[in-house]
């Protein structure tokens, strides 16, 4: 029998924490942020979506992490067309990895232009420079981020390609690379589900892996189309520690689903969209976005997050 849970995330009351208004320059909406320490600091690196439609990355700043947030008076990394074609359209839904081995950031992002979305990586040592490592997967790809150390001397990467055909359905795949630069041994590692789950036909990486004691904790968002429109869901995984591509546990129920006014209305509604966590000690602190229109913060116990995943293990069902 199943230990009854409440709900694992709690929103903050202030929500939504980060609103286009807050932006030191005109834009259309702020949201998809991703998140890391720097010293004392929490820093996101926002999505901001300018006035024309394009999007590119702003750097906030915050000592608690949930309010008081200094935000960068314009632009921290704008897409760079005329060196990097593909971010013609804009760079969007960053992820940050700090590697420590390496005493760096690492950024990955999606890169979109005419050929269509596809997963590029940056890195930088202070959020004020960065060095483009330019496109690592071709389109269409997304929702990608490192793992912050290396598994028998290769980096590896989680990401979505999508294949031309919609009956195949778009997966979370795994990857490795010996410079982060050149990737292989592409796999698929978390299947989207099929006729009426929460996850079915298209899931995508949330944040960046998550390293715990019993393996690494994975958010992911699934899509659901209905009458209404599609909802964005979010679910867990885990993967082993020491190999990766073993999936430990996926959960069968969704744990974060669009509830709040600033999470169905919006640009694009019905979504909540994280791309940022950070943890101090147990809790960890979960920055998304709401409806594409503006950024939220929800906190969670992370002992609590694997109990409930262990009694919500659908692979014990033999999903």
């Amino acid at each position: 029998m199943k230990r009854q849970y409440k709900d694992l995330f709690t929103r903050y009351a202030g929500n939504p924490i980060i609103q286009v208004g807050d932006i030191p320059y005109l834009a259309n909406s702020v949201f998809n942020a991703a998140a890391t320490h720097v010293g004392d600091d929490t820093l996101l690196l926002m999505r901001v979506e300018d006035r024309r439609g394009i999007s590119h990355l702003t750097a906030a700043r915050s000592r608690e992490g949930v309010s008081d947030w200094q935000i960068d008076p314009g632009p921290t990394l704008l897409p760079d067309p005329v060196t990097h074609p593909e971010e013609a359209w804009g760079i969007e839904d960053p992820r940050i990895t700090r590697i420590e081995e390496l005493d760096l950031w690492a950024v990955v992002y999606t890169a979109y232009s005419k050929a269509g979305p596809l997963v590029s990586l940056a890195t930088t040592r202070d959020f004020s420079t960065f060095e483009h490592r330019g496109v690592v997967t071709p389109p269409e790809d997304k929702d990608a981020a490192l793992f912050p150390v290396r598994f028998n001397g290769r980096w590896a990467m989680l990401h979505r390609p999508v294949s031309a055909f919609a009956n195949v359905g778009a997966h979370i795949w795994i990857s490795f690379s010996p410079d982060m630069k050149h990737w292989g041994d592409h796999q698929v590692l978390i299947p989207a589900r099929r006729g009426g789950w929460w996850d079915a036909n298209k899931i995508g990486l949330s944040p960046p892996p998550l390293q715990t004691e019993k393996g690494w904790l994975i958010l992911y968002h699934g899509v659901r189309t209905t009458g209404s429109g599609c909802i964005y869901r979010l679910g867990l995984a885990l993967l082993d520690l020491e190999d990766p591509t073993r999936v430990l546990a996926r959960s069968d129920e969704w744990v974060f689903a669009p509830e709040e006014d600033y999470e169905i209305s919006g640009d694009v509604d019905k979504v909540v969209f994280p791309c940022g966590w950070v943890t101090k000690g147990d809790t960890l602190r979960l920055y998304y976005g709401g409806a594409d229109k503006c950024i939220a913060l929800a906190t969670a116990q992370v002992p609590e997050m694997l109990d409930w995943l262990e009694d919500h293990n659908s692979l014990h069902d033999g999903d």
